[in-house]
C-alpha cells in the first residue's frame, strides 16, 4: 500500500484538518493537483528513504527561513546609514519583529488541528516575496520596519511548524540526530548569511543586493516545498513512537484513536512546569547566540575596525563549528540514548568560552584569528547543548501528550521570542554608546585615514593658531620674524609649503567641519568596549541559568538506564502486537 492510501475504516474529513481516526483528511476524493498543492497528508508511516526526503525538505525550509530572518544583520551598518536610523531604532525593529513573532508562534499551535505542511510551504512563499520585492524597495525606515515585522510574523508561525514536522518523522531513538539536522536551520542560515555577505560585499556594495539574493533563493526553496512536502495524518503523528520497530503498532493503533478527545484543552495540557521551565532555560541560554546573529558585524566593525567582509567572515567560522557540533552530538546522543549530560557539558563549556571571549572586548589589539579560535570553540559548545535539548524538549512534550507537539512547540516559540525581544530591547541601554560609532563610523574612518596618510595634518592640528596666522600671508610674503618664530615652535623647516598646501587645507576643512561628530566617535570608542563586556556578562548569566532548569526535562542521565527503558518498551510493543494479532484472528 502506498504512503498516501487511506485506511478503509476511517471517514473522510476535509483538507488539512483532523478527524476521528487515521484517515482524517483523506485525499482520495481530490484530484492530483489538489493533492499536490493542498491535501498533503499521508496515511502510512513512510519508509526510511521517503522519511529522509521529507526531513530534508523541512531542514532546507528552516535554513531558508533563518537566512531570511538574519540577512539584515550582515548589512546592519549600511542599513542604518541608508535610512539615517539610530542604533536604538534599528534595535526596536528587531524587538518588534520578535514580539510579533512570539504571538504568531502561539497561532502555530493550531498546527495540531490544521496540520503543518501547508503552513511551512505557503509561509515560505510569503516570506520569499517580502524579502525579494518588499524590503529592498522600502522607501523609508518606517516601511522597512513594517516589512521586517511582517516577515517576523509569518516566520513565527512557520518556525514552530518545522520542528513539529521533524518530530513527526523521527522516532525518539533518532530524535537528537533529526533535531541536530533541524537545528542546522538557524545555524546554517546564519552561515549562509555570512558566506554570501563576506564574498559579495566587496563588489556588491548595495545592502539591498543581499536581500535580493536571499529572496531569489527563497522562491526556489518555496517551490520545492510546495511540490514535495507531506505530513503524517493525525492518527499517526498523535502517538508516541520510540523506534522504527513501533511502526506497525502505531499504524494499527491509528485506526481507533479519538483525535478530538486528545486535542481538548491544549493550552491547559501544555502550560506545565516542565515544559515552560525548559523553554525558558534554552531561551536565556541562547541570548549569546542572538547577540551574535544580530550584532556581531556591528561589534567587530565599530570596535575593531574590521571591514564588512571581515566581520561576516568571522561568522563563517562561528556557524560552521556550530553546525558540525549539532550533527555530531545529535548522532552521539542517539547512540548513547541520553540528552542531559550533553546539555550540561555544552552549557558549562559555553559559559567558560564566553567569559574568555568577553575578556577580549576591551583589548583592541586582539587579532582576527584569535577571534576565529574563540568563536569556533564557543559555537561548538552551543551546538553540544542545543541538539540534545531540542530532542529532550519534544520528548518532554510527548510525556504530557504526543498529540499536542505543535502546541508544546508554540509555548517554546512564544517564550523564546519574548526573551529575545526583551534582551534585544535592553541591549542598547547596556551598550548605550554604539550609535555614534555606527552613525559616524565612516567619518571617523576617513579622519583616521587622513591623519595616517599625511603626518603634516597632525602637525597643523597641533599648532592651529600658528598656521592660521601664516595663512594670512602669501607664500613669498610671510614676515621673516613670524616665520622664524613658527619654525622654532613647530620644529618643521618648510612651513610655507605646509601652510599653503591645498590638499592639507581641504583635509583640515573636513576635520573641522565634522569636529562634533568626531568628538562623539572618540568618546564612544573609549567606553563602548567596556559596555559590550558588561553585556557579555549578561549572556554568561543566561548560560548558567540554563544548567539547573534542564533538570526537569525528560530523559535519563545514564546510558545503561536508557537502554533498559528501551528494552522494556520493546517488550511492551511485542506484547501489544501479539494481543492485536490474537484479536484479529478471533
Amino acid at each position: 500500500m502506498s504512503d498516501t492510501a487511506a485506511p478503509s475504516v476511517a471517514e473522510s474529513h476535509g483538507g488539512g484538518g483532523t478527524g476521528s481516526g487515521a484517515a482524517a483528511g483523506s485525499t482520495s476524493g481530490h484530484g492530483p493537483l489538489a493533492r499536490a498543492l493542498w491535501y498533503r497528508q499521508i496515511y502510512r508511516y513512510p519508509d526510511t528513504g521517503r522519511r529522509i526526503g521529507y526531513l530534508a525538505i523541512v531542514v532546507a525550509a528552516t535554513i531558508m527561513l533563518y537566512y531570511q530572518l538574519y540577512v539584515a544583520g550582515a548589512v546592519a551598518p549600511q542599513i542604518l546609514a541608508h535610512y539615517g536610523m539610530s542604533f536604538r531604532f534599528y534595535v526596536d525593529v528587531s524587538v518588534l519583529s520578535n514580539a510579533i513573532g512570539a504571538f504568531s508562534s502561539v497561532l502555530a499551535g493550531l498546527a495540531d488541528r490544521w496540520g503543518r505542511a501547508n503552513m511551512v510551504a505557503y509561509g515560505l512563499g510569503v516570506t520569499a516575496l517580502l524579502v525579494l520585492f518588499g524590503i529592498p524597495n522600502a522607501p523609508n525606515k518606517w516601511a522597512f520596519l513594517i516589512l521586517v515585522v511582517a516577515v517576523g510574523f509569518v516566520e513565527g508561525i512557520v518556525l514552530v511548524a518545522t520542528p513539529a514536522l521533524v518530530r513527526d518523522f523521527s522516532p525518539q531513538m533518532g530524535r537528537a540526530s533529526a533535531m541536530g539536522f533541524w537545528t542546522l536551520g538557524p545555524v546554517v542560515g546564519s552561515l549562509v548569511v555570512s558566506i554570501v555577505a563576506s564574498t559579495t560585499l566587496s563588489h556588491l556594495v548595495a545592502w539591498q543586493d543581499q536581500f535580493t539574493i536571499c529572496g531569489i533563493v527563497g522562491v526556489g526553496v518555496f517551490l520545492i516545498a510546495l511540490v514535495g512536502l507531506r505530513e503524517l495524518a493525525p492518527g499517526l503523528r498523535d502517538q508516541l513512537m520510540v523506534s522504527m520497530r513501533d511502526r506497525a503498532l502505531v499504524e494499527a493503533r491509528a485506526k481507533g484513536i479519538d483525535i478530538e478527545d486528545s486535542l481538548r484543552h491544549p493550552w491547559r495540557q501544555m502550560l506545565k512546569l516542565d515544559i515552560v521551565v525548559s523553554a525558558l532555560a534554552v531561551s536565556v541560554f541562547l541570548i549569546i547566540y542572538y547577540t551574535a546573529v544580530g550584532f556581531n558585524p556591528i561589534y567587530f566593525e565599530t570596535i575593531f575596525g574590521f571591514t564588512p567582509s571581515q566581520a561576516n567572515g568571522l561568522g563563517n567560522w562561528l556557524w560552521a563549528f556550530d553546525a558540525g557540533a549539532l550533527v555530531v552530538v545529535g548522532i552521539l546522543s542517539d547512540w548513547l540514548k541520553v540528552r542531559k549530560p550533553f546539555m550540561i557539558i555544552g552549557a558549562v563549556g559555553a559559559a567558560v568560552m564566553t567569559i574568555i571571549y568577553l575578556g577580549k572586548a576591551t583589548a583592541p589589539h586582539t587579532s582576527y584569528y584569535e577571534f576565529v579560535l574563540l568563536l569556533s570553540l564557543l559555537a561548538a559548545f552551543l551546538g553540544i547543548a542545543y541538539a540534545p535539548w531540542m530532542a529532550s524538549f519534544t520528548e518532554t512534550v510527548e510525556r504530557r501528550n504526543p498529540a499536542l507537539i505543535a502546541t508544546g512547540l508554540a509555548v517554546w516559540g512564544w517564550i523564546l521570542r519574548i526573551v529575545v525581544a526583551v534582551s534585544v530591547f535592553v541591549l542598547p541601554y547596556v551598550v548605550s554608546s554604539t550609535t555614534p560609532l555606527v552613525q559616524y563610523g565612516a567619518i571617523g574612518q576617513k579622519a583616521q585615514a587622513i591623519i595616517k596618510s599625511d603626518p603634516n595634518v597632525s602637525i597643523v592640528l597641533a599648532h592651529q593658531a600658528i598656521f592660521t596666522e601664516l595663512a594670512k600671508y602669501p607664500k613669498t610674503a610671510i614676515p621673516p620674524a613670524l616665520l622664524s618664530k613658527a619654525i622654532a615652535q613647530v620644529g618643521v623647516k618648510d612651513l610655507t609649503a605646509v601652510a599653503n598646501d591645498p590638499k592639507i587645507t581641504s583635509e583640515i576643512g573636513f576635520l573641522q567641519a565634522h569636529a562634533k561628530e568626531l568628538a562623539q566617535v572618540q568618546t564612544a570608542a573609549k567606553v563602548t568596549p567596556g559596555q559590550w563586556q558588561n553585556w557579555y556578562w549578561v549572556c554568561v548569566g543566561g548560560e548558567l541559568v540554563f544548567l539547573p532548569l534542564v533538570l526537569v526535562m525528560a530523559g535519563r542521565w545514564s546510558p545503561s538506564k536508557a537502554r533498559e527503558d528501551l528494552e522494556e518498551h520493546e517488550r511492551m510493543v511485542a506484547a501489544e502486537m501479539a494481543k492485536l494479532a490474537g484479536g484479529a484472528g478471533a
